[in-house]
């Protein structure tokens, strides 16, 4: 098993001496004193025991799935990433995705991969990088738009808190062990090919310690009915309404005849546009509704006024300074006091 860069220690070699079925198979503490004593055990004494883990799982496939990167090299020392997006609850790994570096394009790749193959899920925990989930930072990310516009809610760990994906960085390790026992991949497509051969025995073949019995990710991701996929940004009730009480929507037309400093954009899922590569936020209940913006002046300082279709103002904003890329709406980011943080988030 150490040829193929797969787990090789006393419970692997346990589960896969019952998998041949050979009987009678040694207890795994029978293994692990025999693999002490010819010098094959490795030493961590700092290790904590496995009863002193408390992990938090989503209930149901599809509640939450774990999105990182981890960079990876082709021959001659060529860097690259690899994408690997996994199931919380059942550890089933979704899709996965190599590419030349991280990239917004590259992550909304790899999500699409796996909502084309397994529906749309409820959250997707990603770290606070760019490419990912930048939202902490101070301004939208493409992904995170990507995937509110489906109706998944993107959360992220807290800064420097890498145990929050901890699941997707031993998921990294593992596949690691494999990719080193194999030949150095010489192209992106190669390597690609290696990931999935791997994603294929992790899934189907190679029983996983962390899951309950020790059963397979595909075991466990077909043992529970998925959870009900969340229904796209648009869907939604404004908060705090129930359908009973909400007004049925009125149409309105657009205007016609605009002045030269006025102009019709379609806000984005979360209740923001884009005006010269800044994102502007007017708010989330807004989400997808068509405004009018108006412009006094091109340079740093001037108004920005924004309206419904019946010229009822939203909000205002003044142009940020050079480098800015990001302006809020003056109020509070994720949630609040009064209202029960996601998980997670």
């Amino acid at each position: 098993m150490e040829s193929s860069g797969l787990d090789y220690g006393p419970i692997s070699v346990h589960d896969k001496m019952h998998a041949m079925g050979l009987d009678p198979v040694p207890s795994t503490a029978s293994l692990a004193r025999i693999f002490r004593e010819a010098g094959l055990a490795r030493l961590e004494p700092r290790k904590k025991p496995r009863s002193a883990w408390r992990r938090f799982v989503y209930p149901a496939p599809n509640a939450c799935w774990q999105l990182d990167a981890t960079e990876y090299v082709l021959t001659g020392g060529r860097k690259c990433v690899i994408f690997q997006l996994i199931d919380d609850h059942s550890r089933y790994a979704v899709a996965s995705h190599v590419a030349s570096s991280e990239t917004a394009a590259d992550a909304i790749t790899v999500f699409d991969k796996a909502v084309a193959a397994h529906g749309v899920p409820q959250r997707l925990l990603s770290d606070n990088g760019i490419a990912l989930n930048p939202s902490r930072r101070g301004h939208l990310g493409r992904l995170v738009v990507h995937v509110m516009a489906l109706g998944t809610e993107p959360i992220t760990g807290k800064p420097y808190k890498p145990t929050t994906q901890g699941k997707n960085e031993r998921f990294h390790q593992t596949l690691f062990r494999y990719l080193d026992k194999q030949p150095l991949a010489t192209d992106l497509d190669e390597l690609q090919t290696q990931v999935d051969a791997f994603d294929h025995i992790y899934n189907t073949e190679r029983g996983h310690q962390g899951l309950p019995g020790r059963i397979t990710p595909l075991a466990a991701w077909e043992a529970t009915v998925k959870a009900e996929a969340p229904r796209p940004a648009q869907e939604r009730l404004v908060p705090h309404q129930s359908p009973r009480t909400r007004p049925a929507p009125v149409p309105v037309p657009v205007p016609l005849d605009l002045p030269d400093d006025t102009h019709v954009r379609k806000l984005s899922s979360v209740g923001a546009f884009m005006l010269d590569k800044v994102f502007y936020m007017v708010g989330a209940r807004h989400g997808f509704h068509q405004v009018l913006v108006t412009t006094h002046g091109d340079e740093p300082g001037g108004k920005i006024t924004i309206t419904d279709l019946q010229g009822e103002v939203l909000i205002e904003h003044t142009r940020p300074a050079p480098g800015v890329t990001y302006v809020g709406n003056g109020r509070p980011r994720g949630p609040q006091q009064h209202r029960p943080a996601s998980p997670k988030s």
